[in-house]
């Protein structure tokens, strides 16, 4: 019963994946809907590959690669392996991007930049001229 299953998600996502490509909406949820357990296997594996006390779960991390992938509307993913390639690249580069605000946060990116053009430098000697 799994072996059918899997192949009833397989042709789905190619069939909703077509159906995207000519237009119609609400497909989005529909392919989320029909992935969502092997995006959640996908994302398991990558966080895997983390840190223990790492702040991503796996199901955020899939919810945030599919709020990206809906943005890139434009993407034109043809079948099933270019979708969970492209949902693995984007949840690889959701990891990427948290580690280096985490990075950012930790090495002072929170300061506030001045420039020297911007400050006014006084010094006794300039004042008496």
């Amino acid at each position: 019963m799994i072996g059918s299953q899997a192949i009833m998600e397989e042709s789905d996502i190619t069939r909703i994946l077509s159906r995207m490509k000519q237009g119609q909406p609400g497909r989005f949820e529909d392919l989320l809907t029909c992935a969502y357990n092997q995006l959640r296997r996908i994302a398991a594996a990558r966080m895997r590959n983390e840190r223990r006390d790492h702040t991503l779960q796996p199901t955020a991390l899939v919810h945030e690669a599919y709020l990206r992938l809906v943005k890139e509307k434009d993407a034109s993913l043809e079948n099933r392996a270019e979708f969970f390639a492209a949902a693995a690249n984007l949840m690889r580069q959701i990891l990427i991007d948290h580690a280096r605000a985490k990075q950012l946060k930790k090495r002072g990116g929170e300061r506030v930049k001045i420039s020297f053009d911007d400050v006014q430098i006084t010094s006794k000697e300039r004042l008496k001229t």
